[in-house]
């Protein structure tokens, strides 16, 4: 049974690090959330390390770019960990070929040329192509997300399956709050490219390839951190707690934040509602509060 908890603060002395999700938790995807910044903050002034692992599709300098512009301080994070990061090392190594098609919104395309230093180039380079002339495709999101749904991607995924193109998803998440309004992701796409029988590949949250990176991020900066103290901090189920879960990793599930209402958040959850939404995610997160704090 998961643990409601009024302040990150209750429970954050046993970790030495927490891996921290962005949108729904940190910010909205217009601004940052005040109390969440300022938890942050103390856990960081007490020696903590935060790393903030995001399933943007964006690499990590254009994440930095984000959160700078939408007022997340600097100073309450040490390291990020992208499923861009993640996506662009496997497409570098010929995940799905070297000739791509590029499926997503222009504002993406620094997808293919801003790499953080540690994403190393394996084999030949890779060329964005027409979907005619691609051997697979890299997904980012919808072109228009406050406007279409998969279903107006079926024609073109269709085409891809029909050619046995893989596709490498740059970002799981199937929704996320913009603001107030839930908009599709990437994740969704590749979701119908699965329900039509072709194939999709993903690195970010929950799967393993993004937790990798984090670690080696993490350790980068001089702090060997075993699994056990670090504390996994997300507003998704099927993402940042399923993804804790596999990694044997604790987590604190903000229960305000995609699963508000299924929860009953309104400042905290409502302990009935809770249970049962767990229950039926079958996932059991260490603790739960209503907004980061």
């Amino acid at each position: 049974m998961t643990r409601i908890i009024d302040s990150l603060d209750e429970v954050s002395g046993p970790y030495d690090a927490l891996f921290v999700d962005l949108w729904g938790c940190l910010h909205d995807g217009y601004r940052a959330f005040p109390e969440a910044v300022s938890a942050l903050a103390r856990y960081r002034a007490g020696g903590g390390r935060v790393v903030l692992l995001t399933n943007s599709p964006r690499p990590r300098p254009a994440v930095v770019r984000q959160l700078g512009k939408i007022g997340v301080p600097r100073a309450v994070w040490d390291e990020i960990a992208s499923s861009g990061d993640a996506a662009q090392a496997a497409m570098l190594a010929g995940a799905v070929g070297r000739r791509v098609f590029h499926l997503g919104p222009a504002v993406d395309t620094a997808f293919f040329t801003d790499m953080a230093e540690d994403i190393a180039a394996s084999g030949p380079p890779v060329e964005r192509v027409a979907l005619t002339e691609a051997e697979g495709i890299v997904c980012t999101g919808l072109l228009d997300d406050e406007t279409e749904t998969p279903e107006d991607y079926r024609a073109t995924l269709l085409y891809a399956k029909n050619a046995g193109m893989k596709l490498l998803c740059a970002n799981p998440d199937i929704v996320v709050d913009r603001g107030t309004q839930r908009i599709y992701c990437a994740g969704a796409l590749a979701a119908l490219y699965t329900e039509m029988g072709g194939e999709s590949l993903y690195f970010g949250k929950p799967h393993p390839p993004i937790y990798d990176l984090a670690r080696r991020r993490l350790a980068a900066l001089g702090t060997a951190v075993a699994d056990a103290r670090i504390l996994c901090i997300g507003d998704g189920i099927a993402t940042d707690i399923r993804g804790a879960t596999g990694e044997d990793m604790d987590s604190l599930f903000i229960s305000g934040g995609l699963a508000a209402e299924e929860t009953g958040t309104d400042g905290q959850p409502d302990p009935a509602q809770l249970a049962a939404y767990l229950d039926a995610a079958r996932m059991s997160p260490d603790f739960t509060i209503g907004h980061l704090r």
